[in-house]
C-alpha cells in the first residue's frame, strides 16, 4: 500500500493503547497515511478506569508541533486532549506558524468512565479562541451539552446544540450520538449550509473504548487525502462500526474496538 497522505495527531497518550494517540496513530496507520505526533499528556489507564495524567509542558508541545512539521508537512492536524488553557494557547500559537488549513479538533473533556480532563476556564478558552480556527469540531453528546450549555434528549436537540456551536464560531460541527439510549444512533452533520444526518443502528458493546479518537482520526484522514468533510464523516463512521463490530473483547472494563478491521493482508505477508 502507498501511504495517501501525512497527519499530524495532537493528543494525549492512553498506556492501554484503545484510545489517545495510540488509537490515533493506528487509526491513520490503518487507512493508509503517515501519522506524526504532538503529545500533550502521559496518562495511566486501563478498561477499567483512569489512574493518573502528567502534562506535558506547553512549550514542549509547542516544539513537537512545529519542529515535527517544519520537515514533513502534514496534509491535516486531528486535535484531542487539552486540558489546560495555556496548552490551548500554545497549540494555538503553533498552528498560526506552521499554516495547515485542514484541522479536525476533537473536545476531549470526559474520560469513558466519568473523569472530567478539562476545567471550566479551559473550556471557555477553547470556545472563544480555538473553535474559530478548525475545519470541524465533533463532540460527543455530554461535550456538546457542557459546550452549548443545553441538554441533549434527542435528535431535534442534537440539531439545535450543533446550531449553537456554528453560531460560536464553528465552521463545520458533527455530533455525536452514541449517548442516546437508543435502538438507532443519529449523528449530526452540520454546516451554515447544510445539514445531514447519518443513521445507523446501534452495536450492543462495551468494547467502545476510544471510538471518538478514533472517529475523529480517520475523518482527518479521509479529509487529508482530499474527501469532503461529509464524505470523510460517513467514511469514518462506516470504520468505526466496522471496527466495534470485528472488537477484539480485552480487558475487564470498557475494552478497545479492533482498528484493523481496515487492513486485507497481501499472500506475501500471510
Amino acid at each position: 500500500m502507498k501511504i495517501k497522505s501525512k497527519v499530524l495527531i495532537i493528543a494525549g497518550s492512553d498506556s492501554s493503547g484503545g484510545a489517545g494517540i495510540q488509537a490515533d496513530i493506528k487509526t491513520v496507520t490503518s487507512l493508509g497515511s503517515y501519522a506524526m505526533t504532538a503529545i500533550t499528556a502521559v496518562t495511566s489507564q486501563n478498561t477499567t478506569g483512569l489512574n493518573s495524567i502528567i502534562s506535558i509542558p506547553p512549550k514542549e508541545i509547542s516544539s513537537q508541533i512545529e519542529f515535527t512539521s517544519k520537515d514533513i508537512k502534514p496534509d491535516a492536524i486531528k486535535i484531542g486532549m487539552l486540558h489546560s488553557g495555556k496548552i490551548i494557547y500554545s497549540v494555538i500559537k503553533s498552528l498560526k506558524k506552521i499554516k495547515v488549513k485542514k484541522i479536525i479538533l476533537d473536545p476531549v473533556m470526559v474520560a469513558k468512565g466519568g473523569t472530567k480532563l478539562i476545567d471550566n476556564k479551559s473550556i471557555n478558552i477553547l470556545k472563544k479562541e480555538l473553535i474559530k480556527k478548525i475545519s470541524l469540531i465533533t463532540p460527543n453528546i455530554p461535550e456538546a451539552e457542557i459546550l452549548t450549555k443545553t441538554k441533549i434528549y434527542d435528535l431535534d436537540d442534537m440539531i439545535k446544540s450543533a446550531k449553537v456551536l456554528i453560531t460560536l464560531g464553528a465552521k463545520n460541527v458533527l455530533i455525536k450520538g452514541g449517548h442516546l439510549n437508543k435502538k438507532i444512533i443519529y449523528d449530526v452533520f452540520l454546516n451554515k449550509k447544510e445539514l445531514k444526518v447519518f443513521k445507523n443502528k446501534k452495536i450492543r458493546s462495551k468494547n467502545t473504548h476510544g471510538t471518538g479518537c478514533t472517529l475523529s482520526s480517520a475523518i482527518t484522514t479521509f479529509f487529508s487525502c482530499g474527501k469532503t468533510l461529509k464524505k470523510s464523516c460517513e467514511l469514518a463512521i462506516n470504520y468505526v462500526n466496522h471496527s466495534i463490530k470485528t472488537r477484539p473483547n480485552y480487558g475487564k472494563g470498557f475494552g478497545p474496538i479492533n482498528h484493523l478491521s481496515s487492513i486485507k493482508l497481501e499472500k506475501k505477508f500471510k
